[in-house]
């Protein structure tokens, strides 16, 4: 009875380490999205005009995009070299500190240039730590399973990504009616703009404490540790990773695409499409009436990621994967008939009540897509550069599906209509699926020697 309740506590120690982390994570990166929108522009670039400045704004929201694959080229050497959990503590702190600063920095108005400057360097660092912290909490997970459960305990670090988004922007919801927030009217001076918009990036140290102290507390995964003691450890994980498994990141990289890309459209481009002026083609829903529909679809994100997680042991990962990315697929169809100023209406007579269901069963399919990533990508890999290997997959896919797609969704719905976003997001799909058809089926592979175990 002891030895059984060791492992329920150990096991249970890994769920929780790697759902904190993942979540804080998340949390910290979300929180720059939202402020990206509302605060960034008139503080850090205000002498752009209107769009000018918020694109100068999400400008610097797509560098981390960009640092996100450095990121797991960095952390994912020496995950693979040192190990795991030392990686991991890393990875939170400097996406930590970054996200603590950003919550000091002073405004344009203060020091110039000087300050757009400095907050691009911390997206950067939060890209950085964002792109070791995926594979190593995945790889947290999955090297501590039992092989037949080993894609339900690797569903706990993404719900990371919905447990922090609901965080972030349901904090900033708080603060900006707490404030009396009206972005529209506000001026430089307003008391959310002064400090109130700084809360939620300092309050996340106390949340990187926390997990600092949860991840320290970890031993290393067995799997890595035995690879230690059989001396399979490289030189350099991210030359072997190319030299031996080019492949299979090219299909890991593909495979992941559509999940970016439905969580993007989902997230980002619909929020200025429904916000956005009826009379250049948006809906002209009230961002405090939007949010809280989002908020409440991305309820459906958490609950179908724990399902996908039971369906993809129970029928294989593939064969999944293949269901929800069809079903990403036909979802796309549906944008021009779903979004239609016809059929949802615009300003005070938009259906809200549609646009709720249009945004809950996008946010569905992404649990069910989503689900089981955490499993297939780090089995395709050997241990020894299994670190590397899913991380660049993982973030080599966010640049594709997820840097490009508000910007490409936004110009495709200016040209040619709320359709062609949903056919853009049926490509990536088609993409994705084609990917499947030559990934081999994952969900019997043995972590240590990669050769399939029927037990």
């Amino acid at each position: 009875m002891g030895i059984a309740m060791q492992q329920v506590s150990a096991r249970f120690q890994v769920i929780f380490a790697s759902l904190v982390g993942t979540t804080i994570e998340f949390f910290d990166f979300y929180i720059y999205a939202t402020a990206a929108v509302s605060v960034f522009p008139l503080l850090f670039f205000p002498k752009g005009e209107g769009n000018a400045a918020l694109l100068a704004s999400m400008a610097t929201f797509g560098v981390a995009f960009v640092a996100r694959p450095v990121g797991s080229m960095i952390f994912g050497h020496f995950g693979d070299r040192i190990g795991r959990k030392v990686t991991l503590v890393a990875s939170l702190l400097l996406m930590g500190l970054a996200t603590f600063i950003i919550g000091l920095l002073p405004s344009y108005q203060q020091v110039g240039l000087f300050a757009p400057a400095l907050l691009t360097l911390m997206r950067f660092c939060q890209g950085l730590g964002l792109g070791g912290e995926w594979s190593g909490a995945a790889l947290l997970a999955t090297e501590n399973a039992d092989q037949s459960h080993r894609a339900r305990a690797a569903m706990w670090p993404q719900l990371g990504a919905p447990f922090g988004f609901i965080l972030a922007n349901g904090l900033f919801l708080i603060l900006t009616s707490f404030f009396g927030f009206d972005s529209t009217k506000a001026s430089p001076d307003d008391p959310f703009y002064v400090w109130g918009w700084r809360i939620p990036f300092l309050v996340s140290m106390v949340l990187v404490i926390f997990g600092l102290y949860v991840r320290m507390r970890l031993y290393e995964t067995p799997v890595f540790a035995r690879a230690v003691e059989r001396g399979e450890r490289v030189k350099s994980p991210l030359l072997h990773v190319f030299s031996n498994n080019f492949r299979e990141i090219v299909l890991g990289t593909c495979v992941m695409v559509a999940t970016y890309g439905i969580f993007y459209t989902m997230t980002t481009w619909v929020l200025s499409y429904a916000i956005g002026n009826p009379q250049l083609g948006g809906l002209g829903i009230g961002y405090r009436s939007f949010l809280p529909l989002q908020l409440g679809a991305v309820l459906f994100f958490a609950a179908f990621i724990p399902v996908s997680g039971v369906l993809a042991d129970r029928f294989g990962r593939r064969a999944v994967l293949l269901a929800a990315t069809a079903l990403i697929i036909f979802f796309g169809f549906t944008f021009g008939t779903f979004l239609s100023q016809s059929l949802m209406g615009a300003g005070p007579n938009a259906n809200l009540l549609l646009m709720f269901a249009f945004l809950s069963l996008g946010m569905a399919l992404m649990g069910l897509t989503f689900g089981p990533m955490s499993a297939i990508l780090p089995e395709l890999f050997p241990t020894h550069t299994r670190y590397t290997g899913s991380g660049i997959a993982y973030n080599f896919a966010s640049i594709l599906g997820a840097a490009l797609t508000p910007f490409v969704a936004t110009w495709l719905s200016h040209e040619y209509g709320v359709g062609s976003v949903g056919n853009y997001l049926s490509g990536l799909g088609v993409l994705t699926f084609v990917a499947l058809l030559f990934v081999k089926e994952t969900r019997n592979t043995d972590l240590e020697t990669m050769q399939a175990n029927n037990r």
